[in-house]
């Protein structure tokens, strides 16, 4: 199944070569019918569109897969990329450019930790829910953000976007330092600890405990999420999760964004993410790390060094990856889960994706495509709006919500493991 979306890339590639070194290199010499080179480069533009539009490799077991084509059909669908916009860097860098931001209204609470710290939620109650007018038993997403994100992200609005028209409650959980509110205890967050995502779950459990609650975890959300999972196993309190361009091993993912150009589009900025936000809480922070040392990091592996690793505990930050890294834990899991990744995103490379160990569960289903770059995958000429990604988290969702006993068959779950 995995060699459908790399099959894409061999194309691809093949396809490239071709027009460099004869297309381009001569051109009236071969098509002296057409008296120019514009209809072969429109047919080379056609094989190398038709390329990236490959089908997504879906690996699962044959029970899930048949419950994903039949109650998630944008899964069989081919991921047919924006035409001007191909390689994942560009797809990542223009979707964090032009995608649209829905209209949002939040309501905010903050909980204490037993830390003494505080963490920001943000609600979105959909009071207004035709399908669930009770509010007890409404359905709830968890949101988990990315690096550096928060519930004002563009993919974060666009998930509220589709789970509220299907009539669920929404809850972002915002990790400590980056929902705008003050760190009251010099501790953040990181992708191996999970104590504050479990502290989140037994508030919303606790408000609404005959309300269903599926975890949606992007990027390094997905790291949290997946680590906890895996934890809590059959006490997870949820009902199932969906990730969305998880760096499977942190290592690698740390490799990969350490190349040249990544380093330079990507890593550099969010290092500087991650950077105003120590120095935002600096005077809190300083009574357990060396401030300006921090601030002097040029890539995330240097911050997590200087800063997460001592945070946390880690002897290393080689220690602190390995523990963070998701990829093996999933035989632990015990819930639903399903993974969407694009094999060309620069943050999570191909090669760290555990087709092995998937195909071999019953309850986790990963979702490959040959393109899509980083939190992207976009559509369209136009990719401002909704695409292949927002379909496939709105099509997932109200699957795993109308459909419960479906799903856990298909995953060979029981009933008493959903914690509900």
């Amino acid at each position: 199944m995995f060699t459908t979306a790399t099959n894409s890339l061999t194309i691809s590639r093949w396809c490239t070569i071709y027009y460099n070194a004869v297309v381009r290199r001569f051109p009236r010499k071969i098509s002296p019918d057409m008296g120019s080179n514009k209809g072969l480069s429109c047919l080379i533009f056609s094989l190398l569109y038709l390329s990236k539009t490959a089908m997504p490799a879906l690996v699962c077991s044959e029970a899930f897969s048949t419950f994903l084509h039949k109650h998630c059909p944008v899964v069989a669908e081919r991921f047919s990329p924006t035409p001007w916009c191909w390689g994942g860097r560009l797809q990542t860098l223009v979707c964090a450019l032009i995608k649209s931001r829905p209209p949002v209204a939040y309501r905010n609470e903050l909980i204490r930790t037993v830390d003494g710290g505080q963490i920001s939620l943000d609600w979105v109650d959909n009071q207004a829910s035709h399908s669930y007018p009770e509010s007890s038993t409404r359905p709830t997403v968890l949101i988990l953000p990315g690096l550096t994100g928060n519930s004002q992200q563009p993919y974060v609005l666009h998930a509220i976007n589709q789970a509220t028209r299907h009539g669920y409650r929404c809850v972002v959980f915002n990790n400590r330092g980056l929902g705008g509110e003050e760190l009251l205890t010099p501790v953040t967050y990181c992708a191996a600890n999970t104590s504050d995502l479990e502290r989140v779950v037994t508030h919303v459990k606790g408000l609404y405990p005959h309300a269903p609650v599926l975890g949606a975890g992007v990027s390094l959300g997905g790291m949290v999420l997946l680590n906890y999972l895996a934890r809590k196993r059959s006490e997870s309190g949820m009902v199932a999760g969906i990730t969305i361009s998880v760096p499977w091993d942190a290592q690698k993912s740390s490799d990969s964004m350490e190349e040249p150009l990544n380093w330079l589009l990507f890593n550099k900025y969010l290092t500087s993410g991650l950077c105003r936000a120590v120095t935002r809480h600096r005077k809190i922070l300083e009574k357990v790390v060396d401030v300006d040392y921090v601030l002097k990091a040029r890539t995330i592996r240097e911050f997590d060094e200087r800063f997460t690793s001592l945070l946390f505990g880690y002897k290393s930050c080689t220690d602190y990856y390995r523990d963070a890294s998701p990829d093996k834990k999933l035989p632990r899991t015990a819930v639903p889960i399903l993974c969407l990744n694009a094999a060309d995103d620069p943050f999570s490379p191909q090669t760290a994706f555990p087709v092995n160990i998937v195909q071999n569960l019953p309850n986790v289903a990963l979702l490959l495509t040959a393109h899509g770059g980083h939190i992207a995958f976009l559509q369209g000429l136009f990719p401002r709006g909704e695409s292949y990604m927002e379909r496939l988290f709105g099509q997932f969702v109200q699957a795993v919500f109308e459909y419960p006993k479906d799903i856990e068959k298909a995953c060979s779950i029981k009933e008493e493991q959903t914690g509900e």
